[in-house]
Order: C-alpha cells, then sequence, then structure tokens
C-alpha cells in the first residue's frame, strides 16, 4: 500500500466520493468499474495526497464581509452608551449637589442606584431579545435611554427623587447594549470570524469611559450640568434613527442565516443589508438555518449562581468594579478639594488617565492571553502540556459532522503533526487565568498607593499616574470572558 493510500484511510472525509471496494488497491489504474460505480478520477500521487472534498455546506450568513463590519460598528457604536451615560456624569457630581442642594453622598447614591439597574437590566432584556430579536430590543433600549435623558435635562432641582428614578431609566435603556452587540457578532459571525469584529466591537465599551468625563467636563463647565443630558439626547436620537432605518433582525431563530424574512413590524424600512441573496447555494435550495427560540424567562440567568466557578468570578469581577467606582465617582470632589487650581473642566481631562490605561491595558492584556494561549498549544503539540484528558488519542467530530480526525498528543517518529488538539483537551482556565494573580497585586498596590498621595496632596501628577496603572477592570473583564 502506497503512503497516500495509507494517509486517505487514517483521515475519513465523509462527504468525499468513496472508491468501491471491488477496486484494487494494488493498481488503482486498471481496476474494472462494475455497474452502478461511480468514475474516480486518478491522478498523480500528489492530486489524490491534497484531494478536497465537495464543499455543500451553506455559508454561515448571507451578509457580506462589509455588511458584517458595518452591522458590527452600529453595535460598538451603540455599545458606547453604556459607559458614556455612566462616565459623563462624574465630572459634574460637586455642581449637582449645588444645584440640587444636597450632599456629595446623595448625588453620590444616583450612581450607586444607576449601577444596581446596569446590573440588573441586562438579565431582563438578554431573555427578551433571545425570544424577540435583537432589532425591537435595540430600538426599545434606545428609546428608553433617549426619554430619560429628556427627563434628566429637564428634571427641576426640587425634585431629587425625580432625578434617582430617571438614572435608574437611564442605566436600564443603556447597559444592555453592550450584550445585545455581542448577541449580534455571534448571529453574523462564524468562531473564526469573530476575533476580529469583537475588536473593533469593544472600542466602543473602551472609548466611552475615556471621552465621557472629559465631555461632561467641559460641558457642565461652561454650559451648565443640564446639558450633559441634552448631549446625550442628541446623540442617542441620531443612533436611534440609524439603528430603525438600516439595522437589520439577526437572530438565527428568526431569520436564519439572514435570508428568512422577520415579521413586517421588524424590517428595515430602508433594506440596505442584505440586498444580494443568492438563490442557490451548492447546487440546492437555501434553508433558512434557523434555531430554536430560547425562553424570554428573566429568572433563567439566576441559574448562574449555582455554579462556583462562574460565582468564584462574578465575586472577584464584583470586587474590582467596586475599586473602579469607588475612585472615579469621587475623583471628582476630591481633586478640586485636594487640587484649588483645578476648574470643573481641567478634572473632567484628569479622567483621562484612568481611560487611556483602561484602553492600554485592555490591547496588552489581549496580546499576553494572545502569546500565554500559543505556547500553550505549542506545548500540546510537543507534549510537554498537561491537559484536562489524559488519553493518548482524541476524536473530535466538527460541528457540521464534515469529518472525523484523530489527533495524537504524543504522535508517532516520523509523523508530524499539523492539526490542532481539540478545545476540550485544552486548559483554557488555567490559560486565561494565569496573570490575574499579577493583576490583583498590580492593582492593590495602585490602589493604596492612590489613597496616601491624595491624603498627603502628592502632586498632582502622582494620583493620576496610579489611576492609570491601576484603576480599569477591563483586563479582568479580558481574562475571565
Amino acid at each position: 500500500m502506497t503512503a497516500p493510500q495509507q494517509k486517505s484511510k487514517e483521515l475519513s472525509l465523509d462527504d468525499t466520493p468513496q472508491r468501491d471496494s471491488n477496486l484494487s488497491d494494488s493498481s488503482p489504474t486498471s481496476g474494472t468499474l462494475g455497474s452502478g460505480e461511480r468514475p474516480y478520477n486518478q491522478n498523480t500521487d500528489k492530486e489524490k495526497e491534497t484531494l478536497e472534498p465537495v464543499n455543500s455546506e451553506k455559508p454561515f450568513s448571507i451578509y457580506t464581509k462589509r455588511e458584517k463590519w458595518y452591522m458590527v460598528g452600529m453595535a460598538a457604536l451603540a455599545g458606547l452608551f453604556s459607559p458614556l451615560a455612566s462616565s459623563v456624569y462624574f465630572p459634574a457630581i460637586p455642581t449637582m449637589a449645588d444645584a440640587f442642594g444636597k450632599s456629595i453622598q446623595l448625588i453620590n447614591l444616583t450612581v450607586t442606584m444607576y449601577m444596581v439597574f446596569q446590573g440588573i437590566s441586562p438579565m431582563l432584556w438578554g431573555g427578551l431579545a433571545d425570544r424577540f430579536g435583537r432589532r425591537p430590543i435595540y430600538l426599545l433600549c434606545l428609546s428608553l435611554l433617549l426619554l430619560s435623558c429628556v427627563g434628566l435635562a429637564l428634571v427641576p432641582t426640587s425634585a431629587y427623587w425625580l432625578l434617582m428614578v430617571l438614572r435608574c431609566f437611564q442605566a436600564a435603556g443603556s447597559a444592555s447594549m453592550i450584550a445585545l452587540g455581542a448577541g449580534v457578532i455571534s448571529d453574523i459571525a462564524t468562531p473564526a470570524e469573530r476575533g476580529g469584529f469583537l475588536g473593533l466591537f469593544t472600542l466602543g465599551p473602551m472609548i466611552g469611559p475615556c471621552i465621557g468625563p472629559i465631555i461632561g467636563g467641559l460641558l457642565a463647565g461652561g454650559l451648565g450640568w443640564r446639558s450633559m443630558f441634552w448631549f446625550l439626547t442628541i446623540a442617542t436620537g441620531l443612533m436611534l434613527v440609524f439603528m430603525a432605518l438600516t439595522f437589520p433582525e439577526t437572530l438565527r431563530a428568526i431569520v436564519g442565516d439572514g435570508s428568512k424574512p422577520p415579521q413586517k413590524w421588524n424590517r428595515t424600512p430602508i433594506l440596505v443589508l442584505g440586498r444580494k441573496v443568492p438563490k442557490k447555494v451548492a447546487g440546492g435550495d437555501r434553508p433558512a438555518l434557523t434555531t430554536p427560540r430560547k425562553s424570554a424567562n428573566p429568572l433563567r440567568i439566576f441559574r448562574v449562581f449555582t455554579q462556583p466557578d462562574i460565582l468564584l468570578v462574578l465575586i472577584c469581577t464584583g470586587v474590582i468594579y467596586s475599586l473602579f467606582y469607588s475612585v472615579t465617582t469621587t475623583t471628582s470632589p476630591l481633586f478640586l478639594s485636594v487640587y484649588p487650581y483645578l476648574t470643573q473642566s481641567t478634572v473632567g481631562l484628569c479622567f483621562i488617565a484612568y481611560g487611556a490605561g483602561g484602553a492600554l491595558g485592555s490591547v496588552v492584556m489581549g496580546k499576553l492571553l494572545d502569546y500565554d494561549w500559543r505556547k500553550m498549544e505549542e506545548g500540546l503539540t510537543s507534549g510537554n502540556t498537561p491537559t484536562s484528558n489524559q488519553s493518548e488519542g482524541i476524536e473530535n467530530k466538527s460541528e457540521q459532522g464534515a469529518h472525523t480526525t484523530t489527533y495524537h498528543r504524543n504522535p508517532p517518529k516520523g509523523k508530524p503533526t499539523t492539526t490542532k488538539p481539540d478545545k476540550q483537551d485544552l486548559p483554557i482556565e488555567h490559560t486565561r487565568l494565569k496573570r490575574v494573580p499579577i493583576l490583583f497585586v498590580m492593582v492593590t498596590g495602585a490602589s493604596i498607593g492612590y489613597g496616601w498621595s491624595i491624603q498627603q496632596k502628592a502632586h498632582l501628577a502622582v494620583p493620576l499616574v496610579l489611576q492609570f496603572i491601576g484603576v480599569s477592570p477591563r483586563r479582568f473583564f479580558n481574562a475571565y470572558s
């Protein structure tokens, strides 16, 4: 038996035309075809070795690459509003305390309530989006955010309770944008494509904390605190118009790969995306590759609290998030008190430190995670890295059932391994969390130093540098995700 024939037995391609068993292995070119047998093209050994199966799989989505980038870009802009609506508020806390005749602690309570609804609302909207579609929930959340911003811009200074209520509605409208955007990416992109799309999508949540305090400080210092909410009203209104006119429904349970039209009330007035839908793919009519709809029960999310590993991640994330908000909500009043030469506008510029640190830290952490992942895969290929599966061979079947391949962790000599191990065999948790202890030490040290620098009234550069180093939780989210 020749080497190419032996290799073809090791790698079984289910959808490759198979040779009839009557054909002799020893004389591949001289066998006689019996009745009912299909001709098998026999060329050189090299051609047999690189033989590929007929690709009859349907594309994951009908949208072109450019259309997908547009949709992810729109989702990134929508995701900008969650951190923007929160961070634009921070520099104006002292000004609003004076305007409402309340203490800074009571104004900070509106930030606390914002955080509470920021955490709760995605549980509701996420279940509804999985049931009724991404587009209607996008429009509903943006409408709620728009109305709450109008109310905040007009709220009388004698109605502190109304300020509190409207901040809760503002959080409920803005907080779910990130979860909705992640769902859109999973609807239109394969796992192999999602990395690049997620890179663009995360720009929105990363830019928000950078520009929000700057905008808030400049507007509150120059035009008054109400101008912040008018700015959010205009920006949200524009986003709502663009989403309503051009953003299509993507939930696969409703539109499948995008070729199945949604309900009439859920269609875009202007068909911008998905206009060129191929009628046939691989010789057959395109089916609507739909998936079952999920339940809209908002209590379903609470099941995660019964899983100890997820609960531990949530606790660690909560600690870091609490530290982040304890620093950002007190930055404006503390800096104005300790550094009296600062103004409302210049305090807003001080928030650049933690925003830039968060963006840079996220990029660096992503590079380190990619490096750790490559090193782990190299160790598995060479057989030097322990894994969760200790069997000698692992049989892997692709999602589409296209082919079956056997992976060998310790391949025989002379047989190089070119395939990657199965994901179930990879020590994912160990690889992604190995740098988290270092991050905790760095954040703890920077936080202690930050508190000391404020108490001792050190030079302004000292607390800003420490904010740059250790305040942003974004690098932790990269590791936990």
